[in-house]
């Protein structure tokens, strides 16, 4: 799956003190063509000719690196399950040889492969911290070397030990973050959780108190099951709209090729006064289907009947997701799915944080 390329910045140094970047696509490696913006190779070289722009200090200040680069390069708007599968094999084959990994992928679905590799790699020890940008490398007025610049800088702090995001000058926890413009450099944020980091003049300072670092206990347990079970459209996301009837939200939940749902309702967690839907969605329930509710608000938690819109939601069986983002709500289903797990502990470990997610 992946072709070795490595960087002279590597030479001489002991392995176990890289950092190993995955390239994987994305904005950040393509080239202007006559018919518009396409992949192009040899990213590791063309890596290194933009990290020598920096300065001398800040070039002094780099860690070691290698670069592998994907002989089949993704489409982030392509990426399935399988992606964030791929990705948690790859580091998991390759972590007591680096000591922390950086993924080079498109921005579409950036965020969406942080939350299903946190959920594989818990227990993480060491950073695992994803980037990409808004412009290829060599355009005008790039973000591209300044995301990788802080990328490999907070790769190589040994207190980060979870996946994270790195973007704008900002440190975000992957399970917290979503991608809220699709234009403007700094396109993603963490909602309802604090950055755990961020670039301050030519430092990048980590806040350890908001990570995963000091509540980790031994020995990473991740967690690797066959994604190929939730690959096929196993899990469904439907987001209410004014109108929606219950024939409609059947026509999804009936399908026996479903095994779950993520149900994205209106303010705190309402729903129209229409039994008819809560029937359906109990009725999904009792066969079996994990079924989770967020809230279409960005920001914020839903409470499942505080409002009498929402009442009957919990009766229903439909989880409560507080204030989870529809990423890492979506992915936590699909990697609980993936698992030969009872229907009880699925929702119970649906309820459970496990990577700092809600």
């Amino acid at each position: 799956m992946a072709m070795a390329t490595y960087s002279r910045l590597a030479d001489n140094i002991p392995r176990q003190e890289r950092i190993l970047v995955i390239y994987t696509g994305g904005t950040i490696g393509m080239r202007q063509e006559a018919q518009g913006l396409a992949p192009s190779g040899d990213f590791a070289s063309r890596m290194d000719s933009a990290l020598a722009r920096l300065s001398l200090a800040q070039r002094q200040a780099l860690p070691s690196y290698e670069v592998i680069s994907y002989a089949t390069l993704i489409d982030s708007s392509a990426a399935t399950p399988l992606t964030w599968q791929q990705l948690a094999s790859d580091i998991n084959e390759r972590l007591m040889a680096y000591s922390g990994f950086v993924i080079i992928h498109g921005t579409d679905t950036l965020s969406w492969t942080a939350a299903g590799l946190a959920y594989q790699l818990l227990g993480l020890d060491r950073p695992v911290v994803l980037t990409g940008s808004m412009l290829p490398l060599e355009a005008p007025g790039s973000d591209a070397l300044d995301n990788l610049h802080g990328a490999l800088q907070f790769a190589a702090n040994p207190a980060l030990q979870e996946v994270a995001i790195y973007f704008a000058g900002q440190l975000l926890r992957g399970t917290r973050t979503i991608k809220h413009h699709s234009q403007a450099l700094k396109a993603f944020a963490s909602p309802n959780y604090p950055l755990l980091g961020e670039r301050v003049g030519d430092d990048f300072v980590y806040y350890p108190s908001r990570g995963l670092g000091l509540q980790q206990r031994g020995a990473p347990r991740f967690e690797l099951p066959d994604y190929r079970l939730v690959d096929r459209g196993e899990i469904v996301r439907i987001t209410l709209w004014p109108g929606i009837s219950a024939w409609q939200l059947g026509a999804w939940l009936s399908d026996s090729r479903v095994k779950g749902a993520l149900l994205e309702l209106w303010g705190a967690g309402n729903l129209p006064d229409d039994p008819s839907l809560l029937n359906v969605l109990a009725k999904a329930s009792g066969e079996g289907k994990l079924l989770a509710a967020i809230s279409q608000c960005q920001q914020g938690s839903i409470h499942l009947g505080a409002y009498a819109a929402g009442h009957g939601l919990s009766d229903a069986g439909i989880l409560s997701g507080d204030d989870m983002t529809p990423e890492a709500a979506f992915t936590k289903l699909a990697h609980l799915l993936a698992q030969p797990l009872s229907l009880d502990d699925q929702r119970q470990r649906f309820l459970t944080p496990l990577v700092g997610e809600r």
